[in-house]
């Protein structure tokens, strides 16, 4: 009888325990299935606060993952070997991604918070309506440089980076986009510039740049600027912003002949396979307070009016990272030029960076 009741006692054990983990592994399926988003984004180009704030709000966890071009970005969606929920392109892409299906439409209804965002930032023409995107960050292309290291040297013109006194103290950004339309830029010409005559003038000119430039790279700008190895860079305004977070004496411009103005916005991915929780993460990402903490963390224009609200009025009274709209006025987005025109591109950069060599 003893052992009849052992038996039983046992069994009662083993279902209880059976129990407990089928419902642990459906909690832990929930929590890293559809209790999960995966969001593709720009490197530091979010407060990982904020990432955590949003898992213990809503109970989503989040699978962060980061890409360094657009092109990177937009390939890997395409290919569809990860669902990814959420991805924050720049505006061109977001026009190129929504020719080739890669985008699924917003629901204004569940982000409440799109009430924040200055209306100079919605309806543009990548995307009418904001049907496929939702503003994230903004800013400009232009020139970081420290006037410390140059003799209070200025540069108001694209044409000063060509003069011969800064030899081997120019640093380029690694994108075709940026650095062939600053050879664009120099002579007055479209940064979306398709005449094969002006894309060969700008090239040449560029070439001419080659004794001057210390290095071609990417995030290593900033780290380069910061510690005085270089003295100019052509440079995104985030990146100057940062530099000049622990370097003071570093400044940033945009040239009098124009640059671009760049916005980077929230999608959901045809690939996404947690379409509410996506919805979720840019409505947490839109509110006022979570905004101007990711604006001060990261260092980039926030395009969140109420944001800005909260923000220090020294950092968003400054045109050189908030330019006036009479500044924006002579600033151009970058179009979507096609496969084809952008292969043009990314070879005349190809060309120029091997008669470097």
């Amino acid at each position: 009888m003893k052992e009849l009741i052992r038996a039983a006692i046992v069994l009662i054990a083993v279902s209880a325990l059976l129990m407990y983990g089928v419902s642990f592994l459906e909690r832990s399926t929930a929590k890293s299935g559809s209790g999960s988003i995966t969001v593709y984004n720009w490197g530091e180009y979010i407060d990982p606060e904020l990432i955590a704030q949003f898992e213990e709000e809503h109970n989503i966890r989040v699978i962060y993952e980061t890409f360094d071009s657009n092109e990177a970005m937009m390939t890997k969606i395409e290919q569809g070997g990860t669902s990814y929920d959420i991805a924050v392109p720049s505006e061109y892409a977001i026009e190129k991604m929504k020719e080739n299906d890669l985008l699924l439409p917003i629901d204004h209804e569940l982000i409440p918070n799109l009430q924040n965002i200055d209306p100079y930032f919605l309806d543009l023409p990548f995307d009418p309506g904001n049907e496929y995107s939702i503003p994230y960050f903004w800013g400009t292309v232009g020139i970081a440089f420290n006037p410390t290291l140059l003799e209070g040297q200025t540069f108001e013109s694209w044409d000063d980076l060509w003069n011969h006194t800064l030899e081997q103290e120019v640093i380029l950004v690694d994108s075709a986009r940026e650095v062939i339309g600053m050879g664009l830029n120099s002579f007055g010409y479209s940064l979306n510039s398709t005449d094969p005559a002006e894309l060969r003038e700008a090239t040449d000119k560029l070439k001419e740049i080659g004794p001057n430039v210390k290095a071609i790279i990417g995030d290593e700008v900033v780290e380069m600027m910061r510690n005085e190895e270089a003295a100019v860079a052509l440079t995104w305004s985030g990146h100057a912003a940062d530099m000049m977070w622990i370097n003071e004496d570093i400044d940033y411009i945009i040239p009098e002949e124009g640059s671009n103005l760049w916005f980077d916005n929230m999608i959901i991915p045809s690939t996404s396979t947690n379409v509410e929780g996506a919805h979720a993460f840019i409505n947490f990402m839109l509110d006022a307070d979570v905004a101007a903490q990711n604006a001060d963390y990261v260092g980039y224009a926030t395009p969140n009016a109420a944001a800005v609200e909260l923000m220090d009025p020294e950092v968003v009274s400054d045109e050189r990272f908030y330019p006036s709209e009479e500044i924006r006025d002579r600033l151009e987005v970058y179009e979507n030029l096609g496969l084809e025109m952008l292969g043009v591109y990314n070879e005349l950069f190809l060309e120029f960076k091997m008669d470097m060599q």
